[in-house]
C-alpha cells in the first residue's frame, strides 16, 4: 500500500460517508479497468448504503465483460444526458483528463458536487476537488483494492471479481512491468474468496462478433510502416467500416500490441474512425526509450503510460494519422522524418 493511498484514503472516506447519491462512469473506449473498477467500486459503495448511478459515458458497451456482476446496471447515458444537481459525489476512475469523461461538449461541474479522481496515468490533469493519481500502480483496480483494505471493509465476491477482471486485463495477464508482488498478493486474495475468475476470463477472451475476424483481416493487411520502420500503423476508416458491413460499435481485440510484437516495430498504432472520432491506441516496446502517454498527451486528446497509451481524436483518419506522425516527429525528432 503506498504513501499516497494513506494519504489520500482517510479524506476520500469522509467524503464518501458524507454522500448519499455518487455518480460513477466509464472512460470512452472502456476497458477491463474501467468497467471493472467503477463495478467493484459499486458494489463497495451500496455495501455502506450508498445509492449509486453508473453511466457508460461516451462508450459503447463493452460486451466481453457482460458477465460481470452490476454490468446491467450501468446505463447507456452520457455526462450530459443526466442531471449531475442530482448527485454529491462523483468518482472519476482511470480517466487523466476531462476529455475522458467526455469531448461531445465543455464540461463544467456544479459547485454543489464534489468531485474525487482515482487514477494510476501518470499525464493525470488533477482536474477533480482531490486527485488520487498514483502512476507505480499496475491498474485503477488495484488501487481500489488497496482503498478497501485501507478502510478495513469486507471484500464481497461481487467486489472482488470486478476487481480481479481489471487487474488481468491492465496488466495483460500480470505480465507487464508495473506489476508487483502487491499486485500479485492481491489477485491471490481475491482468488482465496473463491470467485470463478477463469470462467470469466474465458468468456471475456472468447467472445468475439465473427464481423471481427473480419475485421482483424481488414486491418492487417493494412500495416504502414515510418520512421525507417519504428512505427507501424495499422488505421481504418469509417467509410472502410461500412463498406465491409462492419458496425462502428463492435469490439476489436487489442491490436496495437499484436503491431509492436514484430520485431523492429518499436511502436505499434491503431487508429480506427467512429462517428467523427478516430480511436487511437499505442504500445512499445521500449517504454524507457518511447514514452506514448507523452506522445497521446501531446496531441491535445490522449494521455497514458510510457508502456501503454491512447487518444480519441476528433478528427477524420487521414487528420488525425498526419497529426500522430507530426506529434512523434516533435517529441522525437531523431527518428527523422515519417
Amino acid at each position: 500500500m503506498s504513501d499516497k493511498i494513506k494519504q489520500f484514503a482517510p479524506k476520500i472516506w469522509s467524503e464518501i460517508q458524507q454522500a448519499q447519491n455518487i455518480l460513477l462512469h466509464c472512460h470512452p473506449n472502456s476497458d477491463g479497468d474501467s468497467v471493472g473498477g467503477v463495478l467493484g467500486m459499486k458494489h463497495l459503495l451500496e455495501s455502506l448504503g450508498k445509492k449509486v448511478t453508473v453511466i457508460w459515458g461516451d462508450s459503447f458497451p463493452e460486451n466481453s465483460l457482460v458477465m460481470l456482476p452490476g454490468y446491467s446496471d450501468i446505463l447507456l447515458k452520457n455526462i450530459f444526458e443526466i442531471n449531475l444537481s442530482e448527485f454529491d459525489l462523483f468518482i472519476i476512475q482511470d480517466s487523466s483528463s476531462l476529455k475522458q469523461i467526455s469531448d461531445k461538449n465543455e464540461l463544467i461541474f456544479p459547485k454543489s458536487l464534489m468531485t474525487i479522481v482515482i487514477d494510476h496515468h501518470a499525464t493525470n490533469t488533477n482536474y477533480a476537488q482531490i486527485n488520487l493519481v498514483d502512476p507505480n500502480y499496475s491498474s485503477v483496480c488495484e488501487i481500489v483494492f488497496d482503498l478497501i483494505k485501507f478502510w478495513k471493509v469486507e471484500m464481497t465476491k461481487d467486489m472482488g471479481l470486478c476487481l480481479f477482471i481489471g487487474m488481468y486485463t491492465d496488466t495483460g495477464g500480470f505480465k507487464y512491468p508495473l506489476v508487483t508482488e502487491n499486485t500479485f498478493i492481491a489477485a491471490a486474495e481475491i482468488a482465496g474468496l473463491g470467485v470463478d475468475f477463469s470462467s470469466v476470463i474465458f468468456e471475456m477472451e472468447n467472445s468475439l462478433d465473427p464481423k471481427s475476424i473480419k475485421l482483424l483481416g481488414a486491418i492487417y493487411s493494412n500495416i504502414e510502416y515510418y520512421f525507417g520502420g519504428n512505427v507501424a500503423i495499422c488505421a481504418i476508416s469509417a467509410s472502410e467500416l461500412t463498406k465491409l458491413g462492419i458496425p462502428q460499435d463492435i469490439a476489436v481485440p487489442e491490436i496495437s500490441n499484436t503491431i509492436k510484437s514484430e520485431i523492429g516495430n518499436n511502436i505499434g498504432i491503431f487508429m480506427m474512425e467512429k462517428g467523427g472520432i478516430t480511436r487511437t491506441s499505442m504500445r512499445t516496446r521500449l517504454p524507457n526509450k518511447f514514452n506514448l502517454g507523452k506522445i497521446a498527451l501531446a496531441t491535445g486528446y490522449g494521455g497514458g503510460h510510457p508502456l501503454a497509451a491512447g487518444a480519441r481524436i476528433p478528427m477524420p483518419i487521414t487528420e488525425s494519422k498526419r497529426l500522430v506522425l507530426e506529434t512523434i516527429q516533435k517529441i522525437y525528432p531523431d527518428l527523422g522524418q515519417p
